[in-house]
């Protein structure tokens, strides 16, 4: 298990360096974390390749999918890792959280269990990924009947806005919302990431032109990225209280 870890992160290395000769502007790494079964392979499968399997299992350890599209003019590959939802596995996959600009959260509405751990997959984020990394909560299988929603709407939205998170519900079975709930996290995360190489673009001209005229050097915090290099790993620069999203 730890070694086809360690060969999917291989791969998607190699798949970066590939990118580099490309046409590739960005490349985002996003992590989709949840208990067992609550959809997160489905809805990764729904996004990626417009697919979804009725008789799909459980994720062994971590597996990864990508999708190429056009955000304000760029090229945005995402790269999704899909991480195991089971507790025998979260020693392992909490390792994939580096590096990632975007996360998602995954709960299934018809499960109330799982939205109550949904507090302890935030914090496990936070604990291994940056803390800057961009944030979305959704709540799988929206399509479900009334009388099978164990979890209602505003109760998440209100855990979302506690959190900082984003909030959606979304169908993996009937793919409503989905599209709308990965490219809302995606959209965040290329504007966070803009921001960063404006503020390192701008600190670059302030070393070279000596002070400015406040007195003032911008101070930047996290990783350092070359701006000349088309695809860019760093991590967001944190959100501000402000930016909540409550999709549905």
């Amino acid at each position: 298990m730890v070694s086809r870890g360690k060969q999917q992160e291989e791969e998607a290395a190699a798949g970066w360096e590939g990118e580099k000769e490309g046409e590739i502007d960005y490349v985002f790494k996003v992590v989709v974390v949840g208990d067992s079964a609550v959809g997160k392979t489905q809805l990764l499968g729904r996004f990626a390749k417009d697919e979804f399997f009725l008789d799909s299992k459980s994720t062994i350890g971590v597996e990864f999918q990508t999708r190429t599209l056009t955000l304000h003019r760029k090229q945005v590959k995402a790269q999704i890792w899909d991480t195991a939802g089971q507790e025998r596995y979260r020693a392992v996959t909490s390792a994939y959280y580096r590096g990632a600009l975007g996360a998602m959260v995954v709960y299934d509405v018809t499960r109330r269990a799982t939205f109550d751990h949904v507090t302890r997959w935030v914090e496990e984020l936070r604990a291994h990924a940056d803390g800057s990394t961009v944030v979305a909560l959704v709540g799988n299988k929206a399509d479900a009947a009334a009388h099978r929603r164990e979890v209602p709407a505003d109760e998440a939205a209100r855990l979302a806005e506690e959190q900082g998170l984003f909030f959606s519900e979304a169908s993996a079975l009937t793919g409503d919302n989905v599209e709308r709930a990965f490219l809302a996290l995606l959209e965040e995360v290329f504007a966070v990431v803009s921001r960063r190489a404006l503020e390192l673009d701008e600190a670059r001209r302030t070393r070279s032109g000596g002070v400015s005229d406040g007195g003032e050097v911008l101070s930047l915090r996290g990783t350092t990225v070359d701006l000349h290099d088309p695809i860019m790993e760093t991590s967001a620069m944190k959100k501000t209280a402000s930016s909540q999203c409550s999709c549905s």
